[in-house]
């Protein structure tokens, strides 16, 4: 049996780690690349059912969108990604107003398409999609997308790293975590 050991909080080492791991330096010297371009990929947060189509993000929705700009304000992010959709947006809202950065919309039916945008464009990028387009990116970017996401399960944080060698793929889990 597999045992997941997640403290109540991120003690200093571990945010240090995870900073390394998020801000690129890890991976791009392991890959012996300088500059290589990072794609962080999360899900939607939380959603609040209200009968639409097009939902808000709930009260625990806006707690980890709070918790994924925390994750990242040391990671230099230079690009925000996200589809037209409330709960994409409201999950980006945090680290666009700690960035500065404005959310570009992106078509989550041209997937390949926008892989292909972001092999193409330097940088650090936060793409925030859905439990059925957000595993589909990591592999169109050449990365490891793992298990599909359940339906209640908002707890991945993808790191794609794009180098001359091809992708690399940490899975991280954040955040209240998905009981399975």
């Amino acid at each position: 049996m597999q045992r997941t050991y997640r403290p109540a909080h991120t003690s200093a080492l571990l945010r240090g780690l995870f900073v390394l791991l998020i801000s690129g330096a890890l991976p791009a010297f392991l890959a012996g690349q300088e500059e290589a371009v990072i794609v962080y990929l999360v899900r939607h947060s939380e959603r609040a059912e209200d009968g639409t189509n097009d939902p808000p993000i709930s009260s625990e929705g806006q707690e980890r969108s709070e918790l994924v700009a925390a994750l990242l304000q040391d990671a230099g992010v230079t690009h925000i990604h996200t589809t037209d959709f409330k709960r994409t947006r409201a999950t980006g809202a945090p680290t666009a107003a700690m960035t500065g950065l404005g959310m570009q919309l992106y078509d989550p039916r041209d997937l390949t398409g926008f892989a292909d945008e972001l092999r193409s464009m330097p940088g650090r990028h936060l793409v925030l999609g859905h439990s059925n387009t957000t595993p589909q990116l990591v592999e169109a970017l050449g990365g490891d997308p793992g298990t599909p996401i359940q339906e209640m399960e908002y707890d991945r944080f993808y790191i794609v790293t794009l180098t001359d060698a091809g992708a690399s793929t940490v899975l991280l889990r954040f955040g209240s975590p998905y009981e399975r």
